[in-house]
């Protein structure tokens, strides 16, 4: 099972910029759908972007056309691109595994149950 961690975040003024990594070790990279997921207080963790072996990719409405997702498979990073922030986007970011080759698409919809590997989450906030 591999193991996730992330890093980046921070502050940003809205309408500004933030990047995300997540370092994956201790597994087979190519076995696995990544996703970062968010989840902010008071509220359910939900999936923002997920993206597959093939890198496509998929987003939850709230953050189309604004955040980026990508990969780098030779190092075993995923990333998260975030632009044109709100203070909506605050929360804690979370990277995520799902095995068994699900595309972009289903484990967007499927969401948090078919994620079974988690990083420990860093913070963003973003200020008005």
């Amino acid at each position: 099972q591999v193991q996730l961690v992330e890093s980046g975040g921070g502050s940003a003024q809205s309408g500004g910029s933030l990047s995300l990594s997540c370092t994956v070790s201790g597994g087979t990279y190519s076995s696995y759908t990544f996703a970062w997921f968010r989840q902010s207080s008071g509220k359910e963790r939900e999936v923002v972007a997920t993206i597959d072996n093939d890198d496509w990719t998929d987003y939850a409405e709230s953050v189309k056309g604004r955040f980026s997702i990508t990969q780098d498979s030779a190092k075993n990073t995923l990333f998260l691109e975030m632009n044109s922030l709100k203070s909506e986007d605050t929360a804690t970011y979370f990277c995520a595994a799902a095995s068994g080759r699900l595309t972009a698409i289903q484990s967007l919809n499927l969401g948090m149950p078919v994620f079974e590997v988690w990083g420990q989450g860093t913070q963003v906030t973003v200020s008005s």
